[in-house]
C-alpha cells in the first residue's frame, strides 16, 4: 500500500492473547496452556481453542505487559525453555501486533509427560 491512511489502530487484548497463547505453543518444551489460578496445587490444562484463558495481557499508558501460565514437558530446562518462550512471544507480538511490549512474565503452572 503506498498512501498512508489516517487514523489509529487498537488491538484488543483478546487477538493479543491468542498471538502470545499460539507462539507459546510453538516453543519446544511447552505441552500446553495452564489456567491462571491453580487451587490446591491442581493445575488444570486447557483445550487449544482456549488459549487466551492461559494468557493475561494488561494494558499500560506506554505499551502491554503479558503473564503466560504454562505446563512445561518433564526433562526440559525449565530456565532455558522460559527464555525461548519470553523470545518467541515477545517477536510474535511486537512483528505481527506491533505493540510495544513493556514485558512478557512466565509462571510455570506444572511439568508432564509428553505423549
Amino acid at each position: 500500500m503506498a498512501e498512508t491512511i489516517p487514523g489509529d489502530l487498537h488491538v484488543a487484548n483478546d487477538v493479543l492473547a491468542d498471538l502470545a497463547g499460539n507462539a507459546a505453543l510453538q516453543c519446544y518444551g511447552v505441552v500446553g496452556m495452564a489456567a491462571p489460578s491453580a487451587v490446591d496445587g491442581i493445575v488444570k490444562m486447557l483445550p487449544a481453542s482456549r488459549l487466551r484463558r492461559g494468557v493475561i495481557i494488561t494494558s499500560e499508558e506506554n505499551g502491554v505487559r503479558a503473564d503466560l501460565y504454562v505446563v512445561i514437558e518433564y526433562g526440559t530446562n525449565i530456565n532455558v525453555v522460559s527464555r525461548n518462550l519470553v523470545e518467541q512471544v515477545t517477536f510474535a507480538l511486537t512483528h505481527f501486533a506491533c505493540v510495544p511490549l513493556l514485558g512478557v512474565d512466565v509462571h510455570v503452572q506444572g511439568v508432564k509427560v509428553r505423549r
